[in-house]
């Protein structure tokens, strides 16, 4: 009989005294257990014994007990918790996709929804949703009562998975005259610091500010993402509810998910340099786009039950991305794109010619653009480290995925590397080089057949010399700290 230690949320449960009302027997009867019955999700029983919490193989014991399950009839429950709007949108259509890419019929039963076989109607499990709060949510997890939770906002001490992306964009009133505006006015706009529309060139007005109540995932999503608390005069329970509010009030100002939009008007963005911002699809993906920001979908660090063990799976492939861009969001499929048909890219590169980017590092890499593509998959990294962030290990998990699939048969991949403009230009250099050599084996490890493949790997690293974004805010630094994947037909199919 295999025992494992379960996760220290399960430890939350006393033992009163010597009630125990379970004993898990092996088949051959010569080792027994007995304890509080905690759980059972199709393949493992949670006991809480006087050891302490163990986990056991179903297949191997028998169970007696009043609290034993009739496991003849068992139907695995799969607990999801999320905010109440987002959540229950998002689930919907994730689900439906997963039960149809199985052959399994879905159909709501008491707010639940049920997947089950076609033929003779048995339920496979049973999914439910109950809204909470972000941190509420989190400790549903920790605490084992939820198995999974969809939340805008990573946790640390949660395995967490990108479901998907959403673009925030700036919005006014349609009778708003103002049509752009700075991401560094925004930031100071939303905070309180600019209070009347006649400082960033709008008419004699005051700003009021909109915004999501305190303590949603989405405002917390867009207060990381602008490095600043939000100061809202008028507070909306829901993103529709938000732009049609914003929509009516000549005077507001917003930031909201580029998908709810449909009263307000979109503010075209550019950062203090004059870069501009734009939301399309692969700069969103690639993480180009400042305001873009990942939905997560949670679990706690314990063994699932095999339903949303699967259905975890299922968001991982290229089969959940109809139902993630149904559900609103933009899914982690891979883009690609000429790199020399964005103008804007070269224009850039131009721009940041000085001491540090001599014209000869501007032809080499105009040079290694010719002919090349780029993939939306881009990694970028922190302010201090090496470490690739949370959305960059989804994009690693997905290029291997890609690679093994034959995706990029006959291909020469280039990691080309980096950095931002801060400190000296050769060591900048430099540490752009060691980033890309350092993704290069991260996937020559993952993928060791490449050969089979055929599949070549290579890196350049051109340091400061195609920037993207301004240097002087944080967010414009991690957007120019990168590694971009590069796409042309290998030297034997070109000959």
């Amino acid at each position: 009989m295999r025992c494992t230690a379960v996760s220290a949320a399960l430890g939350l449960f006393a033992l009163p005294g010597a009630a125990q009302d379970v004993t898990l027997t092996s088949r051959d009867g010569t080792l027994s257990i007995s304890g509080m019955f905690q759980g059972y999700d199709g393949e493992l029983f949670r006991v809480m014994t006087e050891y302490g919490p163990l986990t056991v193989d179903g297949e191997g014991v028998v169970c007696d007990g009043p609290a034993c399950p009739d496991l003849t009839s068992f139907v695995a429950g799969v607990r999801v918790v999320g905010e109440a709007g987002a959540g229950r949108r998002m689930l919907s259509p994730l689900l439906s996709a997963f039960a149809a890419g199985r052959g399994f019929l879905m159909t709501t039963e008491d707010a639940a929804f049920v997947p089950s076989e076609p033929k003779t109607g048995r339920a496979v499990a049973r999914f439910t949703f109950e809204s909470r709060t972000p941190d509420a949510a989190a400790e549903a997890l920790r605490l084992g009562v939820a198995d999974l939770a969809l939340a805008a906002t990573d946790q640390p001490d949660l395995a967490g998975q990108t479901l998907g992306l959403e673009a925030l964009v700036a919005v006014v009133s349609p009778q708003n005259p103002l049509r752009s505006l700075a991401t560094a006015d925004l930031a100071r706009a939303l905070s309180g610091q600019i209070l009347n529309w006649q400082e960033i060139g709008g008419p004699d007005m005051p700003v009021v500010v909109h915004a999501l109540k305190d303590g949603t995932g989405f405002r917390s999503a867009v207060e990381a993402r602008l490095g600043q608390a939000l100061v809202a005069t008028e507070v909306h329970d829901t993103p529709d509810a938000l732009d049609a509010a914003v929509g009516r009030d000549p005077w507001a100002l917003a930031v909201t998910s580029a998908s709810s939009v449909l009263m307000a008007q979109i503010l075209t963005l550019t950062d203090s340099c004059g870069f501009a911002l734009s939301p399309t699809t692969m700069a969103v993906r690639a993480g180009d786009y400042p305001l873009t920001v990942p939905f997560f979908v949670l679990a706690p660090k314990r063994r699932l039950p095999l339903m949303a063990r699967e259905f975890l799976e299922f968001l991982e492939t290229p089969g959940s991305d109809p139902a993630i861009a149904g559900a609103g969001l933009i899914d982690r499929g891979a883009e690609r794109a000429d790199l020399l048909g964005d103008g804007k890219r070269l224009a850039n590169a131009i721009r940041a010619l000085g001491p540090d980017v001599p014209v000869e590092e501007l032809q080499r890499l105009a040079a290694a653009m010719t002919g090349a593509e780029r993939l939306s998959l881009t990694f970028r990294y922190s302010e201090d480290g090496q470490d690739l962030d949370a959305t960059s290990q989804d994009a690693l998990s997905d290029l291997v995925r890609l690679i093994e699939t034959g995706a990029f048969s006959d291909m020469d991949m280039t990691f080309s590397a980096f950095s931002d403009g801060r400190g000296d230009g050769a060591a900048n250099l430099a540490l752009a080089r060691q980033r890309a050599d350092a993704l290069l084996e991260a996937v020559a490890a993952a993928v060791p057949d490449r050969g089979d493949l055929q599949v070549t790997l290579r890196t350049e690293a051109f340091g400061e010399a195609l920037p993207i974004a301004c240097d002087e805010s944080p967010i414009g630094r991690q957007l120019n700290r990168r590694v971009e994947v590069w796409l042309r037909p290998s030297d034997r199919v070109l000959k």
